[in-house]
């Protein structure tokens, strides 16, 4: 096994305390690097047998990422993380995301990043000062309880604000709508089944940004109307071109009577594993690569004699999965009428599972109680986080044509007669 490469930064040590703590972080950094290296390395290994067609492994080393600094108990060290590269089409790529430094805490600069991340992981607010010292070390500023109660009445503020802000002015071209639950369970047991439904969306400018976060009754109609009708109040007042989400019936019932004008695009990747699930896994592989088809086709035709092909492949002898995913036929092509620029953004509710995927897990819950506003805080503040890295879309320039009725026709723009 290679070793990972690591750096740090010494001073100085005039004393033996000095040299005992640098003998200990030179020990912490070879140990996390070793960890890392070895978690690198199984997961490549569990990929073996992914190969092209002259046998060559897909899944391979590429080098180290950049180095990044790491906050332990013992100082900063810094970590070079083997680079994972996957060479297999974009819609078959997987992403290598460590356990050991997840990429957000690997990218985390203060404690006001991980208290939310902890919180939404799983740790009561008892255990903070515990869980921080562990990270940080015990002489880490910020670690006291009253601290650590100051930011989050802070914190609790900056929601109330924002989640009353104006939205007048707005205009979100597309927006990306989901209901996210974590792992927190909240204060009463009939309050198990609550969920934080999620609403962004893309600005006249390609921007994107987080419109709404509430928590509400699952997925049902009502919780969702609740907050179309909320942001309505607030000065949102034109319709999107587009919504996407996945099936869940509430979100599109109140989309019907909310916003009427606005278009339905379901997502492909919850499609996709809703079909797939009632299948068996011997036959999944292929399925999902004629699913695939469908979805990567260059144009509506193709992705319809592609759809076509699939149900006649599999309705004989898996006739609920044929009928999952023929039940929402035209709202899975939808995105051919708008810029291909685009596609890669409006296919799937990617742009909100991605913001969570670190601390989000479905349908499960810890052993510790959370009140339901320090749960919609911690929310906010990690998409409020997340926020500042977003990108703008691909082919931003030409969402003024969308805005004004210019047609599209698989992806293209259609010539004037």
């Amino acid at each position: 096994m290679r070793e990972a490469t690591t750096e740090h930064q010494s001073n100085p040590a005039p004393s033996a305390l000095d040299v005992l703590t640098e003998i200990l972080r030179d020990g912490a950094t070879q140990m996390l690097a070793q960890a890392i290296e070895a978690e690198v390395e199984a997961w490549i290994e569990s990929r073996a047998h992914v190969t092209d067609e002259n046998g060559h492994r897909q899944v391979v080393r590429n080098g180290h990422l950049p180095a990044r600094k790491i906050q332990s108990g013992v100082g900063a060290v810094q970590v070079k993380q083997p680079r994972v590269r996957d060479r297999r089409p974009a819609e078959d790529r997987e992403q290598f995301s460590s356990s050991i430094l997840p990429r957000y805490l690997r990218k985390t600069k203060s404690v006001e990043e991980l208290i939310p991340w902890l919180y939404l992981k799983g740790v009561s607010t008892g255990d903070f000062t515990e869980a921080l010292q562990a990270l940080l070390g015990p002489k880490a500023p910020g670690l006291s309880a009253s601290t650590i109660t100051r930011l989050k009445t802070g914190w609790e503020t900056e929601y109330h604000t924002w989640s009353r802000r104006s939205l007048e002015g707005k205009h979100y071209v597309y927006t990306w709508a989901d209901g996210v639950y974590f792992n927190v369970r909240l204060e009463s047991e009939s309050n198990r089944r609550q969920c934080i439904l999620v609403l962004m969306g893309a600005t006249a400018a390609g921007k994107k940004e987080l419109i709404a976060v509430i928590d509400g009754y699952r997925e049902s109609e009502q919780s969702w109307k609740e907050l179309l009708l909320d942001v309505r109040r607030r000065g949102l007042v034109i319709d999107p071109a587009l919504a996407i989400g996945d099936g869940a019936l509430g979100f599109w019932a109140a989309v019907r009577k909310v916003w009427p004008a606005t278009r339905e695009q379901r997502c492909w990747v919850h499609k996709t594993a809703n079909v797939l699930n009632k299948m068996p896994k011997s036959i999944q592989p292929k399925a999902k690569d004629m699913l695939h088809e469908i979805w990567m086709a260059e144009t509506k035709p193709q992705a319809t004699a592609a759809f076509d092909a699939f149900a006649e492949t599999f309705q004989a002898k898996y006739p609920a999965a044929v009928a999952c995913l023929a039940k929402d036929r035209d709202v899975l092509l939808t995105f051919y009428d708008f810029p291909a620029e685009h596609w890669k953004h409006i296919r799937t509710t990617n742009p909100i599972e991605s913001m969570f995927a670190t601390v989000r897990l479905r349908h499960r819950r810890t052993k510790g109680n959370g009140s339901r506003v320090a749960c919609l805080t911690m929310v906010f503040k990690l998409a409020e986080s997340a926020e500042r890295r977003w990108r703008k879309l691909n082919g931003y320039q030409l969402i003024p044509d969308v805005i004004s009725g210019v047609q599209f026709v698989d992806g293209v723009k259609a010539k004037a007669a």
